[in-house]
């Protein structure tokens, strides 16, 4: 079957529709900024009681902030990564366009629908909601088509598929919230969106490819990719998963801990030389925020044990998403729409713009945790999160609707 756009078609569909990753990146592009302006309003709403005064959302507005970034936000560049690699991990054929517009236009479309059903308009929300599901349902459906086929195992392709159904499980908890009332389930969702979704499939992509990249521009640079790793802090992520969905916050250190281990091990391992290109070093940067976030998370658990306090509040939770997630998500990004363009691998001004300003938001996010006043320096913080991402995400739309400037189709 001929997969060809029709003359008729707008340029721009043309374009967008010659890789998985254009439309999903410009999904996730726009969703990063989009999502965190609506949670912006909020809280300088919230704490100063000026500027726009925002409908009272269907969910509580912290709970929708959290579903949103964990499924709204990134997954989009997530599937648009894995839908174009997972043939090369694999040696298959490519995926055609009619595998991923539906994708792409489903996921964009979810979120649309979610921020502005936010302003007041509940069915909007559960719309948005479900179009993501659906979204992410056919995504995985192709990418399990992919395991599949293979003749032999691609384990980090398992792992992220494995990680992409416990989101769909995740999703679903949302709706099951919905009909029953039962926050327990929200809470799920939450927690199985950070912990069995989005760090177990970063924690795979860095393994495999950071390695990999670091070969290809490093001379003499030995790939290091010890599967026991990564299948350790699997488990590891379903101990702290287990422990948080019981409550039983004073003994996270005992996943914890261990993954702190894990993690900073493997940093060192990987780790560059000050001559390496910046693209490359921002990659191995952002990951040591990975080994922080866990590191805060055990304290936090330990004085908890000793104590029967709960201090950092929620510093830890926001050194893994901010600092770790945000951090990797600029520069994965970055390299993919640089490569993918034909345009040199260079991290570039907006990149590093980007990059620096998200290390501030992680330290002010966290900071907010520990000051009086933590609703202030949270607003602050969106504000900071729109200034570092705005220039970056208006450069990578103008790529993702341009030609490659080698000329080649991608």
């Amino acid at each position: 079957m001929s997969t060809a756009i029709p003359d008729s078609s707008a340029p721009v569909l043309r374009v967008l529709a010659q890789a998985p990753h254009r439309l999903l990146f410009l999904a996730g592009a726009c969703n990063v900024v989009l999502a965190m302006l609506w949670w912006g309003i909020t809280l300088f709403a919230m704490r100063w009681h000026v500027g726009v005064t925002l409908p009272a959302p269907s969910i509580p507005a912290g709970w929708a902030h959290a579903i949103v970034m964990q499924y709204q936000v990134l997954p989009p560049f997530m599937f648009g990564f894995l839908l174009t690699v997972f043939p090369r991990w694999m040696n298959l054929p490519s995926l055609t366009r009619w595998h991923y517009l539906p994708i792409g236009l489903g996921l964009l479309g979810g979120q649309v629908l979610t921020l502005v059903g936010l302003l007041g308009h509940p069915v909007l929300v559960w719309l948005g909601l479900l179009q993501t599901l659906a979204g992410w349902l056919v995504a995985l459906g192709f990418l399990v088509a992919l395991l599949w086929s293979e003749e032999k195992t691609t384990w980090h392709a398992v792992s992220c598929a494995v990680a992409l159904g416990f989101g769909a499980i995740g999703l679903m908890l949302v709706f099951a919230w919905q009909y029953s009332g039962n926050p327990r389930l929200m809470f799920a969702a939450i927690k199985i969106g950070s912990f069995a979704l989005l760090l177990p499939i970063y924690m795979t992509v860095a393994h495999r490819m950071f390695p990999f990249f670091a070969s290809v521009v490093v001379p003499g640079y030995r790939m290091f990719r010890p599967m026991w790793a990564l299948a350790a802090m699997w488990l590891l992520c379903l101990v702290h998963l287990g422990l948080e969905l019981t409550h039983t916050y004073a003994w996270l250190w005992a996943s914890d801990l261990p993954l702190t281990a894990i993690s900073a091990w493997l940093m060192w391992r990987w780790r560059v030389p000050l001559s390496a290109p910046a693209l490359l070093r921002v990659l191995f940067a952002g990951y040591a925020w990975l080994p922080v976030a866990m590191l805060l998370y055990s304290a936090q658990s330990l004085w908890l044990l000793a104590s029967g306090e709960y201090a950092l509040g929620r510093a830890p939770a926001h050194a893994l998403f901010i600092g770790f997630f945000g951090s990797l998500l600029v520069a994965m990004v970055t390299r993919v729409t640089q490569g993918h363009s034909g345009r040199p691998l260079e991290l570039g001004r907006l990149a590093v713009f980007a990059f620096f300003c998200l290390q501030l938001v992680t330290v002010l996010r966290i900071g907010a945790e520990l000051v009086a006043d933590s609703l202030e320096w949270q607003a602050i913080a969106a504000a900071l999160w729109l200034v570092a991402f705005l220039p970056w995400v208006l450069g990578s739309l103008k790529i993702y609707l341009s030609p490659r400037v080698d000329g080649k189709v991608g």
